[in-house]
């Protein structure tokens, strides 16, 4: 007969004693107010002085604009063309306003760097802090050494801000602004000291993008600031630059989707990421077709295809990893067939251990990455995307 130690042992009647607590308020004082904004004067957000600021377009010359293929025929911040032939899935095509991806490079040696932002539509994710999903963010520092130099604040639940950075000497330095991964930008303008220098960017390594596609986690949620996206820190370490394609929840291979991606001229590489909005047997569907289509424009440009990292769960739901296993082995035999036909520039990129034995540790809500799943990915990514370039 088996036995439980007293110490396990809960009192009857224990659990109801503790919720009666509860309703009566025995625990938490119901008067009692949290306002950290009161509290604590570094968590307020200061307004911006404008006095001696210059204000600029960011959309001419000297700045380098990244990440919108299709901005000089449409002059918007958006990751698709505004009217596309063929038609976009509908999600694909409201997800397309998204800036995720996006930068905004140049050299200067204001010391003061300011954005004014007019959002397409108010913050509005649960999960995701507004600095990743509605922010911008800076870098500066030489290229393939940039540091991470703060993010934009704004009251909550804002359509429209601004905010500056500021810099203790006015030197020369390489500085890229990183839009919001989470929502639209319908105005955006730099400002800098009226009498600053500024400069264009120092040149990428190759101007020749890598095209990134993918779901909710290539889009960069959950990231707490929109440089900690993956594809972001690639940029950052590579000095090349990125086309985002995540699109949350609406990566689903589609046809129509390839076509366009295939319109971009002159990649470096593509990078197709979107195992983890699929089944199995969508995977099995829809994976040959794509890279067909891409193959039609581009014969030789190395096409990475990659698994979907683990999600927590998979420590306890062994269905899922089962399911993320057979994706995983789709995916494999794909690549292996097209290799076998002769096309050595397709190659298999298994995500599944890129966020470390403690890959439970690496998410925001059991899928989404936070800041320390999204660098071990760029880290585990760096070298395969390297020496295939």
């Amino acid at each position: 007969m088996r036995r439980h130690s007293k110490t396990s042992r809960i009192p009857a009647g224990t659990i109801k004693k503790l919720a009666h607590g509860v309703k009566q308020g025995k625990f938490i004082p119901m008067n009692t107010e949290i306002n950290v904004l009161k509290l604590d004067k570094n968590m307020t957000v200061e307004s911006v002085d404008e006095n001696g600021l210059v204000w600029l377009n960011p959309n001419q010359s000297p700045f380098k604009l990244v990440g919108f293929y299709w901005f000089g025929q449409d002059k918007v911040y958006r990751r698709f063309p505004v009217n596309p032939d063929p038609v976009l899935p509908a999600g694909v095509e409201a997800l397309s306003n998204c800036t995720a991806g996006g930068q905004i490079k140049f050299r200067t040696n204001s010391k003061r760097i300011a954005v004014k932002v007019k959002l397409a539509s108010l913050p509005s994710m649960d999960h995701m802090p507004d600095t990743g999903s509605s922010g911008f963010d800076i870098y500066a520092g030489e290229p393939g050494r940039q540091t991470f130099c703060g993010v934009t604040r704004s009251a909550p639940r804002s359509a429209d801000y601004s905010h500056e950075f500021v810099f203790p000497e006015n030197l020369m330095r390489e500085i890229t602004l990183n839009f919001p991964l989470y929502n639209g930008v319908k105005k955006l303008s730099v400002g800098l000291d009226e009498n600053a220098a500024i400069a264009p960017p120092e040149p990428f390594v190759s101007d020749s993008p890598l095209v990134v596609y993918g779901t909710s986690i290539t889009q960069g949620g959950c990231a707490s600031h929109p440089g900690m996206c993956y594809s972001n820190i690639l940029s950052r370490k590579l000095n090349r630059p990125f086309i985002n394609l995540g699109f949350s929840g609406n990566g689903k291979g589609e046809p129509e989707v390839a076509e366009h991606i295939s319109r971009i001229k002159d990649p470096a590489m593509f990078i197709l990421d979107y195992e983890a909005n699929v089944l199995p047997g969508q995977m099995a569907e829809t994976l040959p077709g794509f890279v067909r289509i891409l193959r039609g424009k581009h014969p030789t440009t190395p096409i990475l295809v990659v698994s979907k990292v683990a999600y927590a769960g998979e420590v306890f739901d062994r269905e899922a990893k089962n399911r993320r296993e057979s994706s995983k082995k789709i995916e494999l035999e794909n690549v292996e067939k097209f290799r076998a036909a002769g096309d050595k520039n397709v190659h298999f990129i298994d995500a599944g251990f890129f966020q470390g034995e403690d890959f439970w540790e690496c998410t925001v809500d059991g899928v989404h990455p936070t800041d320390l799943g999204f660098y071990r990915m760029a880290e585990n990514l760096l070298p395969e995307i390297a020496k295939r370039l």
